[in-house]
């Protein structure tokens, strides 16, 4: 059996007594694409920040890509091959998509100053150029390669903000409600595109998303939080039709 590539183990945040999460585990495998869903407020966010080691948890451990990273700060993570993007859309003003890759690629490899770089005009080399280029084919954002981001509508925006995750060259790309504000074509492009990311790039990918059609479509397994608390996992359409998932996420009646 393949070892898992994320490993949370009773995973465990309070806040001034109030329980976000509690004992929570779960795994992601190599190149699967795994997605967590529950109402707003159940400790979802909560859940990638612990982790992504935005915060760290009160109990519980985590594993990535087989060793434990419980003292890793975000951007030691980020090196050991995580990446994220989140609810609330993160673009630079007066950056054009293109610089935004640029940004995210030297910051994984540590040249330059990173914002100062760009903008004192730093020549990008041909190498970098590759990358960029690779991106935004596989994303379809070459038209808009020299426009400013903040031009573009909500759905590329969100594309650039995947775009500038993956340059970081993840194993697992951690996605916050990649489809929030997106119309129904948007987010069926949305969707196209991390489909064909996962296929061509091989990573994993664990999706928080309240679109459940989306992640019907793209989720092999899921996995369910009410109130903190993990009350379901397993196959996406198994967990889909089990009775405490319909009533605390779906709204069925018992």
């Amino acid at each position: 059996m393949t070892a898992p590539l994320l490993s949370a183990v009773g995973v465990t945040k309070r806040y001034a007594g109030i329980v976000a999460l509690q004992n929570v585990s779960l795994e992601v495998g190599p190149a699967e694409f795994a997605a967590v869903i529950g109402p707003n407020g159940a400790g979802k966010s909560t859940l990638f920040d612990c982790l992504t080691g935005v915060q760290r948890p009160d109990r519980g451990h985590v594993h990535f890509d087989g060793r434990p990273v419980d003292g890793l700060r975000p951007a030691a993570r980020a090196r050991a091959g995580m990446a994220r993007t989140f609810q609330r859309i993160e673009l630079f003003g007066g950056m054009s998509v293109l610089d935004h890759l640029l940004v995210a690629d030297r910051a994984r490899t540590r040249r330059g100053g990173l914002l100062t770089d760009v903008f004192t005009g730093s020549r990008p080399s041909s190498d970098e150029l590759d990358r960029c280029s690779a991106v935004l084919e596989l994303l379809g954002l070459q038209e808009w390669a020299e426009r400013p981001a903040e031009s573009l509508t909500l759905g590329r925006g969100r594309l650039v903000e995947l775009a500038r995750a993956l340059m970081c060259e993840p194993k697992l790309l951690f996605l916050d409600e990649p489809s929030s504000g997106l119309d129904r074509h948007e987010t069926d492009e949305m969707g196209d595109a991390l489909l064909r990311v996962q296929s061509e790039r091989g990573l994993a990918i664990l999706l928080i998303e309240h679109d459940v059609p989306l992640v019907q479509r793209l989720a092999e397994r899921m996995y369910v939080l009410d109130y903190g608390e993990l009350i379901a996992a397993g196959p996406t359409d198994e967990v889909l039709a089990d009775q405490k998932v319909r009533v605390a996420y779906l709204g069925a009646s018992t």
